[in-house]
């Protein structure tokens, strides 16, 4: 069986290629670093590839809003291609910025199939500054999000201005009865944040992280899997690590979840 192939997109003040290109490959995939005008010129069809991923960052230095241009740009561009991408069964992640350029192009949440149609935002931080720190998330059991398949709870970073999910009570009520609501903010023990500052970063309404389309393969969500893809990314790392010798354990042993999300992926799609 030929091996996945993975299209993480650059440009534009994009970054985290490298890390996300990077879990792609660790959770056993080809991937690919694609500069957006290789895929609007031609030189690169995304039809090559089974999952695609709107990264983190700046793109156009969030002028006129966090993902706007980008959404703008590759609508025009892209806009029928993408959908046909989702059509045929490919995956996509949109993490930070690339869940914000989700939203804006109407990719996500894709309610009554239609892909086109903006109905969420993600808007400034209820608490007006720029997020830098460590979350806990709780995993909808019940959603059908390919890539948090086995998850009940994780510990990811956040790192962004523009973060808090708002829609509409009746849009909202939709995601929430049709499972749509992958990821939860979440206190230390998994119990619902409630909107508690810093435990949701940005006051996003129902705690809300991430979300999917109906079908479960296209997610957005605000925090960085890429950037937990070694044990020692995590902040308590050293603690870990110490227990974990006390308790003759493997320090192999110890979790690397951010991959956990590409490799649900990747086996998804074999």
């Amino acid at each position: 069986m030929s091996r996945v192939r993975a299209l993480v997109l650059t440009g534009y003040g994009l970054n985290c290629d490298h890390e996300t290109a990077d879990a792609f490959r660790r959770a056993g995939a080809d991937a690919d670093r694609v500069h957006i005008n290789a895929l609007i010129d031609g030189a690169v069809s995304i039809h090559d590839y089974q999952v695609m991923t709107f990264i983190g960052g700046f793109s156009w230095a969030d002028d006129h809003g966090a993902g706007v241009i980008q959404a703008v740009r590759m609508g025009i561009h892209l806009g029928d291609a993408l959908i046909q991408f989702i059509q045929n069964g490919g995956l996509v992640i949109g993490i930070c910025n690339g869940f914000q350029t989700l939203v804006n192009l109407g990719l996500l949440p894709g309610l009554e199939n239609d892909y086109r149609r903006r109905s969420v935002a993600l808007i400034g931080n209820d608490c007006g500054n720029f997020r830098d720190d460590w979350v806990t998330l709780e995993v909808n059991p019940d959603s059908p999000c390919v890539f948090t398949r086995g998850l009940d709870r994780l510990e990811l970073p956040v790192r962004h201005g523009e973060g808090k999910f708002y829609t509409d009570p009746e849009t909202l009520n939709r995601l929430v009865e049709n499972h749509q609501v992958v990821l939860r903010y979440a206190l230390a023990d998994g119990t619902p944040a409630r909107g508690k500052f810093p435990e949701n970063p940005n006051g996003s309404l129902e705690d809300i992280a991430g979300i999917c389309d109906p079908t479960g393969r296209v997610f957005g969500l605000m925090p960085h899997p890429e950037a937990y893809n070694l044990p020692a990314n995590h902040p308590q790392w050293s603690y870990r690590k110490e227990i974990a010798r006390r308790e003759n354990r493997p320090l192999s042993g110890l979790p690397e979840l951010g991959i956990r999300l590409f490799q649900n992926a990747v086996d998804f799609l074999k």
